[in-house]
């Protein structure tokens, strides 16, 4: 099998049998800390981190051996029995949540996360509709599109279940005309990731939170992205004075193995065959995220720290920043050239909306590294401009 994955080109059998649904152009084989190297051996300081997935960074050896011994074990066995670590899992979610009374439930990604939401949101408030922000991003799946704003992306596959209405991020005056008494949940992201690093305006949760409890909808807090530490806290709004209904998480849970959850408040539970998943919460997954929690408790004092620096290295570019997740504003035309430009010099960004090159890094990454990113950042950007 090494021989043949050696021989074959992977760029035409992709071609050839892959569905087109992705634009890329290279193929990384190796990852090992902060770092990837690519199938000629050139290596690169990786600030994406598969999309804030690989939180403890690439193969972290502490993952690597619980995943392994746990795969020794018991691989699957389906939620028809006792799992082993699921149930440890679920304690950790929700003592980490400060959901006091809650409970978890696992999926394996953030859009089944945000489906579970949905449904839960539905049978618990007895009601239809939703509310999210325009920019936000949920996921692609039908039921999580139908809360995702990006027109591109969701109209093609309209109509779409549930009905959702579309408020600017951070407007509370449009929000509370939007949230009717048939209204099940609010859909709120503290950071929307997608959108470029933009940040929720002070007191905004604050206020999202007042509304749901006047119209006696559920808000649901969407941490995929900014959860598990990425914001300096467990999860985004454990910045601000607010406790969600229901949180949904996903990308940095288990250091890269697909895993998604949702914790949810004291008394928001699913009954029995309400719903339900084969694969979710499996031993493997959640041997891999105790691992990575236990890892990221050691770390995250540090993460603000590592976002400050990268902000102030930034700073001639006005980047927006929460933790790490930063953004750097260069405009939809020179994206893509700062993008090539930190490649051919080692550097792995993204190009999210709006023209921003999106960083976020591992969160094991040192300020060396840090350093060495800003640099190269820094000089693509000087360069696109000239």
């Amino acid at each position: 099998m090494g021989n043949y994955q050696n021989s074959v080109n992977t760029k035409d059998l992709d071609s050839r049998y892959f569905m087109q649904a992705f634009g890329r152009d290279q193929k990384i084989v190796k990852g090992e800390g902060s770092y990837v190297w690519d199938e000629s051996g050139k290596k690169y300081l990786d600030c994406v981190a598969g999309i804030a997935v690989c939180s403890t960074g690439h193969c972290h050896p502490k993952v690597v051996e619980a995943v392994c011994r746990q795969a020794k074990e018991l691989i699957h066995i389906s939620n028809l029995f006792y799992v082993p670590n699921q149930a440890e899992l679920a304690e950790k979610m929700v003592e980490i949540s400060g959901l006091k009374g809650g409970r978890a439930f696992f999926s394996n990604s953030g859009a089944e996360a945000n489906e579970g939401a949905i449904k839960l949101a539905r049978i618990i408030t007895g009601k239809k509709k939703f509310v999210a922000f325009v920019d936000g991003f949920h996921g692609r799946t039908c039921g999580s599109l139908a809360v995702t704003y990006k027109p591109a992306i969701r109209e093609p596959f309209e109509p779409l279940e549930p009905e959702c209405t579309f408020v600017e991020y951070g407007d509370l005056k449009a929000l509370k005309e939007a949230v009717d008494d048939d209204t099940a949940g609010v859909f709120v992201e503290g950071v929307q990731g997608e959108a470029g690093i933009v940040p929720a305006p002070e007191g905004f949760y604050e206020g999202v939170r007042k509304i749901c409890d006047e119209k006696g909808a559920l808000m649901i807090c969407d941490e995929v992205q900014t959860g598990m530490g990425r914001t300096g806290k467990w999860f985004f709004y454990q910045n601000t004075s607010v406790t969600p209904d229901i949180v949904t998480i996903a990308k940095g849970i288990a250091s890269g193995l697909p895993m998604g959850a949702l914790v949810a408040a004291e008394g928001i539970s699913f009954k029995a065959s309400e719903h339900g998943s084969t694969f979710a919460g499996g031993p493997l997954v959640c041997a891999a995220a105790l691992s990575t929690i236990d890892i990221i408790e050691e770390i995250l004092p540090s993460v603000s720290e590592k976002g400050d620096r990268f902000a102030k290295g930034l700073s001639a570019h006005n980047p927006r920043f929460c933790g790490l997740m930063i953004g750097i504003p260069v405009g939809e035309e020179k994206c893509k050239d700062v993008y090539e430009e930190c490649r051919r010099n080692g550097v792995i960004v993204n190009c999210a909306s709006h023209g921003t090159i999106r960083l976020v890094p591992p969160l094991t990454i040192s300020d060396e590294e840090i350093d060495k990113a800003v640099e190269v950042i820094n000089a693509a950007i000087d360069k696109t401009d000239l």
